[in-house]
């Protein structure tokens, strides 16, 4: 209980002490006493609440024993009657000088309690709050202390391992070597529980010279080494991606997300004639010559952009931009340009184009297998290729325009020894004779005029160790008999306007449409070239004489007229095929595929099967009664019986394709010329 203390005289130094006992939790006011009911300070204690007394004896009734009586009046013969009187109640008097000393000491105390309890307040936020772990040890290497940071990167709490040996909760600390050699270690290295690593400092703590205990102040960095390495990650991710842009053939861009320049690759500089000192840190439009910047749409708009065609630089170099925008967190921080220099783009599609045409005439395309057949008459003659193409033979290939004489002749260059090497074709009908003369043998420099500086190698020479397909070689002219027959004989060239032989290993594969045998008795052809030639003749059948290969040729026709046309035909129908079958086809293969070609054409686009409908009106089955009655021959010479068989053939063909006579002399197999030849000699009109 706390004590009671009666103050006697409310002077100046009554109430200092009325104000010291009231700010005190030490000591309670019961009272206090003068002789003057309207003294200063009994006024003030009533306004304070505090029991007011005119007769010191009946305050000092209200106490009990071990209270307190202050005696304040300076009177020493009242003190001693005081003293005298507290004494029989066993009360404590206590002078005023006395108890002002004695309450000020208290004030001060408490006050400097109150300091140390706000400081202890303070360095426990400071300690608390701090993103560094603490964790103190005394001198039997108890914990005495860990904040709240030390608890989360240990996994303890301080509740629980507080006056605990410290080697016991967390043995990695080597706080208890601190204690022994009282030395400071400075940012060591540790691994504080599981992967968790730390940079602590340990320290001993003195009071004076005594050792207290010991402190270790640590710092997390495993979170730290694992950006560290993201970092180094980062830049080598960024330097790998600078080496690429900057060895890029691609002109790059790079602009921030103000649309300013941020950086151009070598190849920028190249297309566009700017530098970066002209492009860094300036607007996205400062490069354009005409159009408008892609980087600011694709900014504005987040989305990329493709095929802008523009022009760039104080050259207008004529571009195509592919613009896209950088995103980092869905947040747009830029974008990126590649560009295309178009007239770079243009020469190489020339030059593209140029080697296509190359490798068309040099390589041959086709083989056995893409010659789509199933009747015996045909499979005869490819086995008749095969083996010729095995041999070192001279070969001639005898058929009706569009039969696929040329398709043979790729498929035994690919089917010989020779196959690795070129492959050229040559229509001889299709060149004049000096042209031709010239394509074939060469020439040499100033053979004529136009002849280019150093000559010209002739396709002879181009072919050495290849093949070389000579078609329509029926429509060869003397002289160009003659020197093909050198060839043959000889093996070897001389170039137009040339005297010296060139030798030449080449594989002659020649082909005709006409009957030589004709030509040689009209004195057109020599007959000792067409020995050379005949060595390995082989015969491809007319397509009226194999009409069981109309269905699978239509497949792989439509295979690739849908390439061609962009469409979907799968079939055609019964009713079609039975019409394809009965036409007699003069112009073979390659009329079939003009009649599936126009048929596509005109059919709807949804529609997937040829129907008779579709095929031409000339697609009608070859009528017995159009032609002409066969002569009689009996008692007739060869000769007369050869023109009267040659007349009746003429006339039927000009009959079925009213009197056109370039159908005829493809139905018949020989050139326009040679047909206006006969019909003049057979008086034929």
């Amino acid at each position: 209980m706390v004590k009671q203390a009666l103050i006697i005289g409310a002077g100046d130094g009554g109430m200092a002490l009325l104000d010291t006992i009231l700010e005190s939790d030490l000591i309670g006011i019961a009272g206090i006493v003068d002789r003057n009911p309207e003294s200063a300070g009994i006024r003030y204690a009533k306004s304070l609440g505090v029991s007011a007394y005119f007769d010191w004896l009946e305050g000092i009734e209200q106490l009990s024993p071990e209270d307190v009586v202050i005696d304040v009046t300076g009177d020493e013969a009242f003190s001693e009657t005081v003293h005298e009187t507290a004494r029989k109640k066993k009360l404590t008097v206590i002078p005023g000088t006395v108890a002002g000393i004695l309450f000020h000491l208290i004030r001060e105390k408490e006050e400097l309690i109150d300091k140390i309890r706000k400081h202890s307040s303070t360095m426990e936020g400071i300690l608390q709050s701090t993103s560094d772990g603490m964790i103190a040890i005394d001198t039997n290497k108890r914990i005495t202390m860990m904040n709240r940071r030390a608890e989360k990167m240990t996994g303890l709490t301080e509740k629980d391992v507080l006056l605990k040996e410290i080697n016991e909760v967390l043995p990695s600390s080597e706080l208890p070597r601190v204690l022994k050699t009282g030395k400071i270690e400075y940012h060591r290295k540790q691994t504080l529980v599981k992967d968790r690593n730390i940079i602590t400092t340990r320290v001993p703590v003195f009071d004076g010279n005594q050792l207290t205990g010991a402190l270790a102040v640590f710092k997390d960095v495993t979170d730290i080494v694992e950006m560290a390495e993201e970092v180094t990650n980062l830049k080598s991710v960024q330097t790998m991606l600078e080496a690429i842009i900057q060895s890029s053939e691609d002109a790059i861009s790079v602009v921030d997300d103000k649309g300013r320049g941020l950086m151009i690759n070598p190849a920028y500089t190249r297309i566009t004639g700017l530098t970066e000192d002209q492009v860094i840190g300036q607007p996205a439009t400062a490069d354009i010559s005409e159009g408008d910047s892609m980087h600011f749409k694709v900014l504005e708009t987040g989305e990329a952009v493709r095929g802008v065609r523009m022009k760039l630089g104080p050259q207008r170099k004529d571009v195509i931009v592919n613009v896209a925008p950088v995103l980092v967190d869905g947040e747009i921080k830029g974008s990126v340009g590649v560009v295309h220099d178009v007239s770079e783009m243009e020469s190489l599609t020339k030059e593209l184009e140029k080697a296509k045409k190359i490798i068309r005439t040099l390589e041959a395309q086709y083989r056995f297998k893409d010659i789509a057949s199933v009747s015996e008459q045909l499979q005869i003659s490819i086995d008749q290729a095969k083996l010729a193409a095995v041999t070192p033979a001279t070969i001639l290939l005898r058929g009706e325009s569009g039969t696929g004489k040329e398709l043979f002749a790729h498929a035994i260059h690919n089917e010989s020894k020779r196959k690795y090497n070129k492959f050229i074709r040559v229509n001889c009908a299709s060149l004049s004779e000096s042209l031709l003369e010239s394509e074939l043998f060469g020439y040499e420099e100033g053979a004529f005029s136009g002849a280019k500086r150093g000559g010209k190698k002739g396709l002879f020479e181009e072919s050495d160790k290849g093949s070389i397909f000579l078609d329509e070689i029926g429509e060869l002219s003397p002289k160009m008999q003659a020197k093909l027959l050198r060839v043959l004989q000889e093996n070897e060239i001389v170039r137009v306007g040339g005297t010296t032989p060139v030798a030449i290993d080449v594989r002659i594969i020649a082909a005709t449409n006409v009957a030589i045998e004709e030509r040689i008795q009209e004195g057109e052809f020599r007959a000792d070239l067409y020995y050379r030639l005949n060595r390995m003749p082989i015969t491809i059948p007319p397509l009226r004489e194999r009409t069981e290969d109309i269905e699978i040729l239509c497949q792989h026709l439509l295979t690739k007229l849908n390439q061609d046309y962009g469409r979907n035909v799968q079939s055609i129908s019964k009713e079609a095929y039975q019409k394809l079958t009965t036409y007699h086809w003069p112009g073979n293969v390659r009329e079939l595929e003009n009649v599936l070609g126009r048929a596509i054409i005109q059919m709807h686009y949804t529609e997937q099967v040829i129907d008779v409908r579709h095929l031409p009106d000339f697609i009608q089955p070859t009528k017995p009664e159009q032609k002409k009655e066969e002569p009689l021959l009996e008692g007739k010479s060869l000769d007369e019986i050869t023109m009267q068989a040659e007349k009746w053939a003429i006339l039927n063909a000009l009959d079925r394709h009213e009197g056109v006579k370039t159908k005829v002399a493809q139905e018949l197999g020989i050139s326009i010329r040679s047909l206006y030849y006969k019909m003049e000699r057979l008086k034929l009109g």
